[in-house]
């Protein structure tokens, strides 16, 4: 059976269309779909039986949303930038997310610091939020056992986030440390609000938990997942991982 050029074009417009919702980057798909509407108005002009005006003004309608769109994008990268700490986080724990997405959820964040024996978790009480160890280091006790120590990229508090329940180990900074703090409530409603960012931020979580279970001392900036709680320190992490699963978009 051949296909002529002209049949290709309206074959091609429906493959961008499928391809552009395979996408996880919202301005690459938004240019894919309006490509496709160009390819679908020439199509359905110049058919035999066309124009057929009921799919072309459609189409069009389309376009000028994508392109709106694909406007208010290029306006939020413009606007943003970011500071040194910010792009260091972004090139490695999120280097998964998009610009906007960081920005996102870096406009909850709160950057503390904290002196030597400052507690950041303590066993049995429920999280206030979620925090990120940029610099410095922590000794995790259970019972008053120590059951790990952990430095610089390590997240505290993500299974509890996650999961919900209080804390099954204390956090202790055993130097001086800076970290970030995300508020548990915000949080989670600017995840339900954006799923594309729930998926990125469950991913960071999951490549922790992956470099905990492979035994790796080091986070892309030197730290390790703790697990609290449901993943109570590292033994029990590897015989009892949480229900977390890579996304294959991020």
């Amino acid at each position: 059976m051949e296909i002529s050029v002209f049949e290709a074009v309206g074959h091609l417009s429906f493959f961008l269309t499928a391809v552009s919702f395979y996408l996880r980057d919202m301005l690459l798909l938004r240019v894919l779909a309006i490509a496709s509407g160009v390819m679908g108005i020439f199509y359905n002009y110049f058919l035999d039986v066309g124009p057929l005006w009921l799919p072309i003004f459609w189409l069009a309608v389309f376009m000028a949303i994508n392109i709106y769109r694909i406007a208010g994008i290029l306006r939020e990268k413009h606007a943003i930038s970011f500071s040194d700490e910010e792009r260091e986080l972004f090139e490695t724990i999120f280097k998964g997310f998009s610009p906007v997405e960081f920005m996102k959820i870096m406009r909850l964040a709160e950057w503390r610091d904290v002196e030597d024996g400052h507690q950041f978790v303590t066993e049995g009480t429920d999280l206030d939020g979620l925090r990120l160890l940029f610099n410095g280091e922590v000794v995790i006790t259970r019972a008053s056992e120590e059951i790990g120590r952990v430095r610089d990229g390590a997240m505290i508090g993500e299974m509890s986030f996650i999961k919900g329940g209080d804390a099954t180990a204390t956090v202790t900074a055993t130097r001086p440390c800076r970290c970030i703090f995300w508020p548990k409530a915000a949080l989670h409603d600017l995840l339900h609000r954006n799923p594309s960012l729930d998926i990125a931020i469950k991913h960071v979580f999951s490549l922790d938990l992956v470099r905990k279970l492979g035994g790796e001392a080091e986070s892309p900036v030197h730290g390790a997942d703790l697990g609290l709680p449901g993943a109570n320190g590292l033994d029990e992490a590897q015989s009892e991982p949480p229900p977390i699963t890579p996304s294959s978009a991020s």
